[in-house]
């Protein structure tokens, strides 16, 4: 069992969570969210000893064996299976003393050492170590390469299979599905789930903690909160809190108002001074509750495209190759406005060469491939982060894109992706990856394109960010294919999935749950499909077809209440600041000798007119923002 007992702890002295207590037990699986630098990662930091307490205690079986992803990986020499295998350094000390008495010939210590060895299950150790490297991603000839032949992504791979093949009693994982796709995301799913290990995990996928976790930490506001469920449940229950909140914030804000008032009025008479001076130590005494908000750091859309030609991109019998390897042959792709298309396929199955072909990235082998004049790609990957210049700051390099804007409406921009103040002029190098995708999501953004392109655009963006770009994806106007193993953005967002496999892509008959089911016959090698099997698909795929209609209704709606209030904003806006101009006129007492009588008093009956519209507009504006905010999400 895990125990905070009115723990605080900070970081560069400043404190992150105060006075917290609460219990995990044994084996639970427990998700940690909060925004960033809440505290999430040193929470971690604090468990595996790396952190000290500022007070208070924290308290886990001496005994436990801690498991946790290495953040970095040099370039070593020793092969893959290998690397993974020296995570648990009980079997590697086993085999260390093993050897050492074999070579004396310690009988006893042979058969104690054997007999520890079988204990920890030495013997199939390198069968679950295979296991593990096969489920995300590896294959058989991988397990001999030096770990210094592999990428940052696919080393990364390597430090979440070292973590996953120990023997850990508590598993840390912050991130895993960073630098995964779906494939390897389904099956660490399933892995973690039948695990035994009690499990921390930071996660900004919220399909991903609501199929792993049963227990959620909230760290918001220097405060630990446990809630049973997963992450769609700790939404409803915060919902819930915030409505609570809410209620008793405007009852309070009443009652205070009230008491105000009598003060106000009685205070300067004898007969009612004790009740009035009663009634401004109720008012001292009284806690405050505050108003409920959720913080949201990002508001941003997709900029109009100037043009939609279509189709914008037509691709007929293309192939792409690297080296002497054929990934992809006789591709045929339309691409037109309005197109959502999700690629699925299992890792190395062209997914990311189909996207690099589709924005003329790698060149075609083969085949036809017709442009729109027009045609304005966006296109998002991995690579985009390195393109950044480190030593400039965001707002550096939207003027680099608009020199001839103004600096302030560039500002504004970048603030919707949570650049403000002093953080839009800071150098870029220093940021985190978070950071740098949200600059090359904003860049992209910024370039109006009638085409995206988008190849994993939620790696290390947290969950607020994938929020906020799942719904600017739903209302772009122009086409989209992307790549993700987010399968919330993915059906949110995607009315076509497609499937890349064997060099071919073509339209995928079903949704993400026959996709997973697809997945696990492929690893099995059973690719006969069962009749109820059979049956489930084609209820989901009506049910799938029903939600799309039903989404794509809900969108229009959602469309045309926020045009509205949008409309309602610039109009409230021009009034406010004719209403102001004229109050201000009013104010100034030389104003009634300076104007005549008759146009004074036109003036003053324009500004009553203009408070009266005010007031209904306002009015207005608030029922349509109650019937925006009363639609569902649509998911």
């Amino acid at each position: 069992m895990i125990a905070l007992r009115q723990l605080t702890f900070a970081r560069a002295g400043r404190p992150l969570v105060v006075d917290a207590s609460l219990q995990l037990h044994t084996g639970w699986k427990v998700g940690v969210v909060g925004a960033n630098g809440s505290g999430k990662s040193s929470l971690f930091a604090l468990v595996a000893g790396e952190l000290h307490a500022e007070a208070g205690d924290l308290e886990l079986p001496a005994s436990w064996q801690i498991a946790r992803v290495a953040q970095e990986t040099p370039a070593l020499p020793t092969p893959a299976l290998e690397f993974v295998l020296d995570g648990d350094s009980e079997l590697r000390r086993v085999e260390s003393e093993l050897r050492a008495a074999e070579a004396s010939g310690d009988g006893e210590a042979i058969g104690r050492l054997h007999a520890r060895y079988a204990d920890i299950d030495g013997y199939t150790a390198k069968a679950r170590a295979a296991e593990v490297l096969h489920g995300l991603g590896f294959s058989d000839a991988d397990f001999a390469r030096p770990v210094a032949d592999f990428s940052g992504g696919w080393r990364v791979r390597l430090n979440l299979a070292r973590a996953l093949s120990c023997r850990a009693d508590l598993l840390l994982l912050d991130e895993p599905t960073n630098h995964l796709d779906l494939d390897a995301v389904l099956w660490l799913e399933g892995w973690l789930k039948t695990s035994p290990a009690t499990l921390l995990l930071i996660s900004h996928d919220r399909d991903f903690l609501d199929a792993v976790v049963g227990h959620i930490i909230a760290i918001d506001q220097q405060r630990l909160s446990l809630t049973s469920g997963g992450y769609s449940d700790y939404e409803k229950a915060k919902a819930a809190r915030l409505a609570v909140q809410q209620a008793t914030f405007v009852a309070q804000q009443r009652q205070i108002a009230h008491l105000t008032r009598f003060v106000e009025r009685f205070k300067a008479k004898a007969t009612k001074a004790r009740q009035a001076q009663s009634r401004v130590k109720m008012l001292e005494r009284m806690e405050v509750v505050a108003a409920a908000h959720v913080d949201s750091p990002f508001t941003f859309s997709f900029r109009a495209p100037e043009q939609l030609p279509d189709p914008l991109l037509v691709i007929e019998g293309a192939s792409a190759r690297y080296g002497e390897r054929k990934i992809l042959d006789n591709i045929r792709l339309t691409l037109r406005p309005g197109c959502r298309i999700g690629l699925l396929g299992r890792n190395g199955a062209g997914k990311s060469t189909l996207i690099k072909l589709l924005a003329g990235v790698l060149a075609q082998e083969s085949g036809e491939r017709r442009e729109a004049k027009t045609l304005n790609i966006g296109y998002f990957a991995q690579h985009q982060l390195e393109q950044l210049r480190p030593e400039e700051s965001p707002l550096w390099h939207v003027q680099h894109l608009e020199p001839q804007t103004p600096e302030q409406e560039l500002r504004d921009y970048l603030g919707g992706f949570d650049f403000r103040g002093d953080m839009a002029t800071r150098p870029v190098g220093p940021f985190s990856g978070g950071e740098k995708s949200r600059l090359a999501l904003a860049l992209l953004i910024r370039r109006k394109p009638n085409l995206l392109l988008l190849d994993e655009p939620t790696n290390h963006l947290d969950l607020e960010m994938r929020e906020a770009l799942t719904f600017a994806l739903q209302d772009y106007a122009g086409g989209m294919v992307v790549v993700s193993h987010d399968r919330h953005l993915l059906r949110s967002c995607c009315d076509e999935l497609w499937l890349v496999d064997a060099g071919g892509a073509v339209l995928y008959d079903g949704d993400l749950d026959d996709y997973a089911s697809w997945l696990a016959e492929q690893r099995n090698a059973t690719p006969v499909e069962a009749p109820q099997a059979a049956t489930d698909k084609a209820e989901r795929l009506q049910q799938r077809a029903a939600a799309k209609a039903s989404r794509q209704a809900l969108l229009a709606e959602r469309r045309k209440l926020s045009k509205d209030i949008e409309q309602i904003e610039r109009q409230l806006s021009a009034w406010q600041e004719e209403k102001a101009g004229l109050d201000a006129q009013f104010a100034d007492p030389a104003f009634y000798s300076q104007v005549a009588r008759e146009q004074s008093e036109a003036m003053q009956r324009r500004a009553a007119a203009l408070a009266t519209e005010i007031e209904q507009a306002e009015m207005r504006w608030l029922e349509l923002q109650d019937a925006l905010d009363a639609l569902p999400s649509p998911d």
